[in-house]
């Protein structure tokens, strides 16, 4: 059975999970009603996607 020979330091240990965190969502603008919007997606208020409408809304 493979047993560590040494203790591995709490500075490699942290270093090997540096790549671990939670990342924040990259979250732009919709161009039309300014809501938060994930990039590549349908804006959920006003239905539009690259400045055409996809989902009808009550708005529209």
């Amino acid at each position: 059975m493979a047993v560590p020979k040494k203790k591995t330091s709490k500075s490699k240990r942290d270093m090997r999970r540096s790549h671990d965190r939670v990342k924040m969502p990259n979250v732009t603008n919709c161009p039309k009603c300014h809501e938060p919007v994930l990039p590549h997606h349908v804006c959920t208020e006003c239905g539009t996607y690259k400045g055409r409408s996809i989902i009808k809304t009550e708005e529209s």
